[in-house]
């Protein structure tokens, strides 16, 4: 889906010739007719350029992975998600700092807060940044990010109730006081 730039490149909406509100049926029938198309049986018979083969046995592959996400309704979902941070990230969003958000230390688990212009709220916890390689920090009333790498980090995240996005700048100097 993307590059290591960050940018997009393919998208399985894209391999199946597809908008992103297609139906489940154009979805269907858009398989089907790129499946008869770069079939790797349909192709030997067609050509013996072995290059050519490759690419059409490569695209036959993204084909099929695209009609596996695709066709599922949970699997696309998630998919739309991780398309949606994907461009939000790639188009960029509003660059917080921890000392921006607001901490709510729930015992177990630490949630960081920053209040959206729609009125609801930016939410991460701790859990979220420990799985992401960004460990939260605390001693005593102090909260601090650490990421794994020398390097400052990022994390960008959505609003509960709107499509905007932060995100969260994390270096060696990052830290908040917990109310």
């Amino acid at each position: 889906m993307s590059s290591s730039s960050g940018s997009i490149d393919e998208t399985y909406y894209d391999v199946l010739s597809l908008r992103e509100d297609a139906s489940y049926d154009e979805i269907r029938a858009s398989y089907r007719s790129s499946l008869l198309n770069f079939h790797p049986d349909k192709l030997q018979a067609m050509c013996h350029k072995s290059h050519l083969d490759d690419i059409a046995g490569e695209r036959y592959l993204k084909v099929q992975k695209a009609w596996e996400v695709l066709s599922s309704s949970m699997s696309r979902a998630a998919y739309d998600r991780e398309l949606q941070v994907a461009k939000g990230d790639a188009i960029g969003a509003e660059s917080i700092r921890l000392e921006d958000m607001g901490v709510e230390d729930k015992g177990e688990v630490v949630e960081l807060l920053y209040q959206c212009r729609c009125g609801d709220y930016f939410f991460i916890d701790s859990g979220e940044l420990d799985e992401m390689g960004c460990p939260l920090l605390r001693n005593g009333r102090k909260v601090s990010l650490r990421t794994l790498d020398v390097l400052p980090a990022s994390v960008v995240f959505p609003c509960g109730s709107c499509s905007l996005k932060v995100r969260l700048l994390i270096d060696s100097n990052s830290s908040v006081l917990n109310d």
